[in-house]
């Protein structure tokens, strides 16, 4: 199941994708059914719902009331406020690390363990959004595009064996990173990556039924429709168990959580010259079943041509 957020009547609200590309405005299909409509609030409210609250959502979606179904839907990211910031993964694909080596002429190396940095909410952009470029910061964007692991079940010490029972389901994130930022903070991640605007989401949240095997799915992005990266989640250094294990000792995931889980090579610092992103730019970054993300990039003020 595709679970989104869409933007109608000037609010958001929860919905199912429909195959047809419509949307099925959840709340007030639940209303017309006369079932409880709370648990279908949000989509965080959705999460936290379960098993129960999905099943439910399957049932609206299975004979959806046309008086709750909006045929072009103007999506939102599928978590556009998440209640932590969101979890992310540096240096975990192979070929990448040995860019980045390259490009800044260092030895970094495979580590013994993942490496965790965040994103914070405000940084949450949804498909379709304009990514602010903030000239007076940055000259130096760059993307990453990376499958994301959203988390249905809590749990603290999780073992590499029960990861994937507390695995809601999954997005696609683009770490946007400003370069130049990253390196004048002493090479530490967060302010470089936490920029507003800085994690484009979505298109949707797709369940993990729906993707039996996370660890082997096509990942790309593309630049004004050229190719820039090309990979595969095979090529992950430390697996989404792994990485779920990890960074779940001494610390609870809960529903909602968001873990973006690294990028494979491609990106534009390392490229001779290196290419980073400008106003107008247009970036794409697709999973293989999970969908395509689409952002526009702006000068902060200036129009923007989202696609």
């Amino acid at each position: 199941m595709q679970l989104a957020t869409i933007r109608f009547e000037g609010r958001l609200e929860s919905a199912a994708m429909l195959p047809d590309g419509g949307a099925l405005r959840l709340e007030a299909a639940a209303r017309l059914a006369g079932v409880a409509a709370a648990q279908f609030a949000s989509v965080q409210t959705i999460v936290e719902g379960g098993a129960a609250t999905l099943a439910a959502a399957r049932a609206l979606a299975a004979a959806p009331a046309a008086g709750a179904v909006v045929k072009a839907p103007k999506l939102a990211a599928p978590l556009p406020r998440p209640v932590k910031n969101v979890f992310c993964v540096g240096r975990n694909y192979a070929e990448h690390i040995a860019e980045g080596e390259r490009a800044q002429n260092i030895k970094v190396g495979i580590t013994e363990h993942p490496v965790f940095f965040t994103k914070p909410a405000t940084s949450v952009v949804g498909p379709g959004d304009a990514v602010p470029l903030f000239a007076h910061v940055s000259s130096q964007i760059d993307y990453e595009v990376e499958l994301a692991v959203i988390i249905g079940k809590p749990g603290r010490d999780i073992p590499k064996e029960k990861a994937f029972e507390h695995v809601y389901g999954y997005t696609i994130v683009n770490d946007v990173t400003a370069r130049d930022v990253q390196r004048r903070h002493g090479g530490q991640y967060f302010k470089g990556k936490g920029l507003d605007g800085s994690c484009p989401m979505g298109p949707w949240i797709v369940t993990a039924d729906e993707v039996p095997n996370p660890g082997k799915l096509a990942i790309r992005l593309k630049v004004n429709g050229a190719l820039r990266q090309d990979g595969n989640t095979a090529a992950m250094i430390f697996d989404i168990p792994t990485l779920i294990a990890s960074l779940s000792e001494g610390l609870t995931l809960e529903p909602g959580d968001v873990i973006a889980t690294g990028t494979p090579s491609g990106v534009g610092y390392a490229m001779v010259p290196p290419q980073f992103l400008k106003h107008g730019d247009v970036v794409e970054c697709e999973v293989e079943g999970i969908g395509t993300l689409t952002n526009s990039f702006a000068t902060a003020g200036a129009p923007s041509r989202a696609a």
